[in-house]
């Protein structure tokens, strides 16, 4: 399959895992990607400084958000665009002589796990509210979910045939998953606002830290070295059900209002000549 048309996949159902909840989620999403050493060490260790998570949340957040909303509604253009404008963003993240790993952003295998950890987030997203996907629906949703890797430089052919194989490369990865102290302390300090001020860490920190946690699977939190309690879980499914309600009694439009936004910023960006990422 060429790259344009790669470009033309077409996702609309999987859009429909665009859905406000999902923020929520974003930084446990984080987390996943980075207990891939290769992908934690680049983040972390990123010389681009405007492009980084630690530095500049709230740019990441808006980019990362951006770069869903045209890989998911966004048009064979706009997709184009964006990938040129991240390659060369990602093009600058190398590993150097010293690093820990060994690390390259422009790696179509980092970017496959990258996909993966962002697809399993909007599949869990997508049937929390709208229940389980069986049967061709979980295909097709599978299917049009690839575009979260072809946005990028993943070529179509590296995500796995089906939704049965993908499960089996996920649980292939998820077993050597793998987070060093450094990248721990720099993943909890996100997760617990320990980037903000101090009245929105002590304010808020808690709970997005217990939120965040309680999105990540199982093998994460064990990676992460996190405690997680009987109590604590059932804070979290009391958290979930409410969100599940309010997104349910959203019309859909209502609940991707903030990812149009997004993709509406994205092209008035472009033509203007203003960065996207």
């Amino acid at each position: 399959m060429s790259r344009a048309e790669m470009d033309q996949i077409d996702s609309s159902f999987f859009a429909k895992s665009l859905l406000s909840m999902g923020q929520t989620m974003s930084t446990a999403n984080v987390i996943m990607q980075l207990a891939n050493p290769a992908v934690g060490y680049g983040v972390a260790h990123s010389t681009v400084e405007s492009g980084r998570l630690d530095r500049h949340p709230i740019k990441r957040a808006r980019t990362t958000a951006s770069y869903l909303a045209v890989a998911a509604m966004g048009t064979a253009d706009d997709r184009r665009r964006f990938r040129q404008a991240v390659n060369r963003q990602h093009a600058q993240v190398r590993s150097r002589d010293d690093s820990p790993v060994e690390y390259n952003a422009m790696n179509p295998e980092l970017q496959l796990w990258v996909a993966a950890c962002l697809y399993i987030g909007w599949e869990d997203i997508y049937e929390r509210v709208h229940g389980p996907l069986v049967g061709a629906e979980r295909e097709t949703f599978y299917q049009q979910g690839k575009v979260v890797g072809t946005t990028l430089q993943m070529p179509a052919e590296m995500w796995p045939a089906d939704r049965d194989r993908f499960q089996a490369y996920w649980d292939e990865q998820v077993g050597r998953i793998e987070i060093s102290d450094e990248i721990r302390d720099f993943l909890l300090n996100i997760a617990n606002f320990g980037y903000a001020h101090r009245f929105i860490q002590q304010r808020y920190g808690p709970t997005k830290y217990r939120r965040t946690v309680g999105y990540l699977p199982e093998p994460f939190r064990t990676a992460l070295r996190v405690p997680w309690s009987a109590a604590d879980q059932q804070w979290f499914d009391a958290y979930i059900e409410r969100q599940v309600q309010l997104e349910r009694r959203k019309p859909l439009w209502l609940s991707q209002l903030m990812f149009r936004a997004l993709l509406w910023d994205t092209r008035l960006r472009n033509r203007f000549g203003r960065p996207l990422v």
